[in-house]
């Protein structure tokens, strides 16, 4: 045998071993649906049902914050942000419309309801608070509690004021501050008769769409910038909880981080490239945020694109529970380009949503387990489809609550679950063409109508 063909073989051993033990340790799983009964899905009677919205998304008015600013600029070519230059507008009026909403979640039955407090109407300038605003969102909660619904508030969802973004926003850590001392005022203003707080929602998200693929403001594409962002949400949510922990209802109060997490699988399993990105887009989005809180590390190492570390004991303690919100996974694919060095593929077998993803409730249930090594109580903070025909809403509904019963009964501390969303609304960058709603919105009339997919939802939460 000549030294060319030795080492060649040698190769492929190496090879075959690699994508072996890749295969092993990292299995995509598939049920067979078909030999799956969905009729009947029981979770116990004190299980918190919810639904969750985002004040930039449903309240309307929303004008003075870095969304409302995106919403009508240009990126270089010209083309509009959003979808079809849409704007937010008024959304779904659910400022003025909320009593009426709240009869809603009595008619679905559930418990609990997520919202955002928007920072830009409380404060629209520096240090400068709106009496009249931080009464409405009293009336908010009183309208909630009237009506036996437990409200969760989130401090942060995307969305902040012009003032704060023109300082850098989270780019800056000594803006910390300013985030902190509003998140100081909310808790000692609500926290008497709120007991579930959000601190960031989708940290991941907010800085890869914000500063690396430039999708949402500020529209950067810089991968150091980018780390250093999420490190600065990280670091902004270990102050801010244990600031109102050390306040009067503080250690009453249950107090955690809102995270999505998306699997990354390789499109072909025995593509070593393909595992490559695979491994590197998950340890990003999700890797990174799990040893934070379960190490106090906070690590990126991609020779040659990026390389931080950091590390800070006290999040571990950071949190009393953790959100979790999951829709689906990605299949990647390595794309020899220096511009853009894999793509996403889709397979015929999975049903495709209206957004770029399918439905995949396995991974739901693979999203539970890998939180769950935090050892902290889980809430499922958000989970739903676009569906804008309504004809995949009951099956995603059944296939994830089945996936969700499944990961409790083998030992997961899933405490609740929270529909995204109530009703259909402003979905970012989307604009209103995606429709996630268990209520169909007629934008013109300001009309709900509870979708037939949304009826099983409704049944399941009412078989308690």
């Amino acid at each position: 045998m000549s030294m060319t063909l030795i080492i060649i073989v040698f190769i492929l051993v190496i090879y075959a071993g690699a994508i072996f033990l890749l295969n092993l340790n990292y299995p995509l799983l598939k049920w067979d649906w078909e030999a799956i009964d969905l009729k009947k899905i029981i979770f116990p009677k004190n299980f918190t049902w919810g639904t969750a919205t985002a004040a930039h998304q449903v309240e309307g008015g929303c004008d003075n914050n870095n969304w409302s600013d995106w919403e009508n600029s240009f990126d270089k070519s010209g083309k509009p942000r959003i979808r079809e230059n849409q704007t937010s507008g008024d959304a779904c009026c659910h400022w003025d419309l909320y009593p009426e909403d709240f009869d809603r979640l009595n008619e679905l039955g559930v418990n609990a309801y997520r919202f955002s407090l928007e920072w830009s109407k409380i404060e629209p300038e520096e240090n400068v608070f709106d009496r009249n605003v931080m009464d409405h969102y009293s009336g908010v909660i009183q309208s909630l509690i009237d009506r036996n619904i437990t409200p969760v508030i989130t401090l942060h969802h995307f969305t902040h004021p012009i003032w704060f973004d023109k300082k850098g926003g989270f780019e800056n850590s000594e803006n910390r501050s300013y985030f902190v001392r509003f998140c100081t005022k909310m808790f000692n203003e609500y926290s008497d008769k709120v007991k579930m707080w959000c601190t960031i929602n989708e940290p991941g998200v907010f800085a890869v769409m914000g500063y690396f693929t430039g999708i949402f403001p500020p529209g950067k594409q810089d991968p150091k910038l980018t780390a250093h962002v999420i490190k600065n949400l990280l670091e902004t949510h270990v102050q801010v909880y244990h600031t109102l922990k050390n306040l009067p209802n503080g250690q009453d109060s249950q107090i955690g981080i809102v995270k999505n997490i998306n699997q990354f699988d390789p499109w072909r399993r025995w593509h070593l490239l393909d595992w490559v990105v695979s491994r590197i887009n998950d340890h990003i989005f999700n890797t990174i945020f799990i040893d934070f809180f379960e190490k106090g590390q906070f690590k990126i190492n991609i020779p040659g694109f990026i390389q931080t570390s950091h590390s800070n004991s006290k999040a571990v303690d950071s949190l009393d529970f953790f959100g979790l919100n999951y829709y689906s996974h990605s299949y990647m694919k390595f794309k020899p380009s220096l511009n853009e060095f894999f793509e996403h593929q889709f397979p015929a077998d999975e049903i495709k949503t209206d957004m770029e993803y399918t439905i995949y409730a396995e991974g739901f249930y693979r999203a539970i387990q890998s939180v769950s090594k935090i050892n902290k109580p889980i809430y499922i903070t958000e989970n739903g489809i676009a569906d804008k025909t309504d004809d995949r809403r009951k099956i995603y509904i059944e296939r994830y609550l089945f996936a969700l019963r499944k990961a409790m009964e083998n030992g997961a501390d899933v405490k609740g679950y929270f529909y995204w969303s109530l009703m259909d609304n402003f979905e970012w960058a989307e604009g209103y063409d995606m429709c996630f709603g268990l209520y169909e919105v007629d934008f013109k009339t300001q009309k709900r109508t509870l979708r037939k997919g949304a009826e099983r939802f409704k049944e399941i939460v009412n078989q308690r």
